[in-house]
């Protein structure tokens, strides 16, 4: 069992009162799997993928990651946790744009002290960013910057992948493609993956899905 998350519970106060966002989630993943979290907005998907790669902490539960419980670890822990061994991928790319593609794509992996040269040339051929490596964010697409986002995860070669609507601003072509990619990628690392999608057709592609419904699993 790679993650395990038993009855995770997170309320936000808000000017009108506490509002109760997850409800004593349950969910499990083994390495390999790839698992579709869907349901409308607010049903918390983000925040329990927030939860899960220690962006933030739940009000009651356990997340174990292997045999690490993941909300018992304090800031510095949950920091070197997505250093390397929990790799996210966020809807808005969040690349250095002081640094070129080849840079932006081993920053993880070398923070992590988990830097392989030649994996990182691999990720970026098999991305299609072999001729952008001296480019910085700006100069390029959508998908491109996208294929970066997604290859700057996977260089520390992470146990657990987490995207958060990794596709949610490309158009329907491009994110097919940026899928295939990162599904054959983690395939081939063994890592797990864990993506929040609105998607049918994206969902469609993974091992499972689980539906989100007012903060509880419908």
């Amino acid at each position: 069992m790679l993650l395990n998350v038993q009855n995770i519970h997170k309320t936000y106060h808000t000017a009108d009162g506490p509002f109760e966002v997850l409800r004593g989630i349950d969910l499990t993943l083994q390495a390999g799997e790839t698992l579709a979290l869907t349901g409308e907005s607010g049903s918390g998907k983000s925040t329990l993928l927030h939860l899960i790669g220690g962006l933030d902490t739940p009000d009651q539960g356990q997340i174990m990651l292997q045999d690490r419980d993941i909300a018992s670890l304090d800031d510095n822990g949950r920091a070197a946790l997505r250093r390397g061994t929990v790799g996210v991928v966020f809807q808005q790319f969040n690349l250095i744009p002081s640094l070129p593609v080849a840079d932006n794509i081993a920053f993880q992996a070398r923070l992590a002290g988990q830097h392989d040269a030649a994996w990182c040339t691999t990720l970026a051929a098999r991305m299609g960013l072999t001729d952008h490596l001296r480019k910085y964010p700006e100069q390029l697409s959508g998908g491109q910057q996208q294929r970066v986002a997604i290859a700057r995860t996977l260089a520390p070669k992470p146990r657990l992948v987490l995207a958060d609507e990794p596709t949610g601003n490309l158009d329907e072509a491009t994110a097919a493609i940026v899928l295939d990619l990162m599904l054959e990628l983690v395939s081939e690392t063994g890592a797990g993956l864990l993506m929040v999608t609105h998607s049918d057709s994206l969902a469609g592609r993974m091992s499972r899905r689980l539906h989100l419904s007012a903060g509880q699993v419908a």
